[in-house]
């Protein structure tokens, strides 16, 4: 997450993985979405490098790609708790 400071990266988190477990349908506490969002930040910094993406760095942005790598982490693991 470029371009925000740790309480920024913060609150990313847990608004990322706030929406990610209301996006898929579950309901976590505080503790478990700042870590799925922040896990989630870096599944989509991978994400990002990975199809050659260029966002700008600032909040919106890394909420974006945050969430995006949520939602992949709670699919991922979705799949394999067969859920």
């Amino acid at each position: 997450m470029t371009g925000v400071g740790i309480f920024a990266t913060i609150i990313i988190g847990i608004l990322a993985g706030w929406i990610a477990s209301r996006t898929l349908g579950r309901s976590h506490g505080l503790i478990i979405n700042l870590i799925v969002g922040l896990i989630g930040s870096w599944i989509g910094a991978i994400l990002v490098s990975t199809f050659n993406l260029d966002p700008q760095p600032g909040f919106i942005s890394s909420l974006v790609v945050s969430t995006v790598g949520a939602i992949v982490l709670l699919f991922l693991l979705g799949l394999f708790r067969g859920r």
